[in-house]
């Protein structure tokens, strides 16, 4: 009885296997989606209000969906810069030293201290002068 259940498992995972090659997978922006997807859920469960519980359960499934998307998604490049974006928006709300700013020319994220007042900043990319306060 084991060996045939061994040989059914190894043939269901090759072919598993062979369906998630050349797809993304899962990344840190999944783990937030599928996460606010079971937050929201969970809320559903204990909220009494009917039109907020039917609202809810809506989003829970549109982001447990839109995650599936993402993780069967052949267009890997993408979905890495989605991942890639998520996470320096993660980096920016963490760091508390500095500010961000976009060149008004090249949309180049600028790094600049906090505290210092109204200053020029230059692109290091486009050599463009803007000013702002930080």
């Amino acid at each position: 009885m084991g060996n045939w259940f061994r040989n059914f498992t190894a043939r269901l995972g090759a072919g598993f296997r062979h369906f998630m090659q050349g797809r993304y997978g899962t990344d840190k922006l999944n783990t937030a989606i599928l996460l606010a997807g079971v937050v929201a859920c969970l809320l559903s469960m204990f909220l009494r209000l009917p039109l907020l519980n039917w609202l809810l359960t809506l989003f829970s499934y549109v982001c447990m969906g839109w995650a599936i998307f993402r993780m069967l998604s052949r267009n890997t490049y993408k979905r890495y810069e989605e991942n890639r974006k998520y996470l320096r928006l993660l980096d920016q709300l963490k760091d508390k030293e500095h500010k961000y700013y976009a060149c008004p020319r090249c949309r180049q994220t600028v790094r600049v201290p906090r505290g210092k007042g109204k200053i020029s900043i230059t692109c290091p990319k486009c050599k463009e002068k803007f000013i702002k306060k930080t």
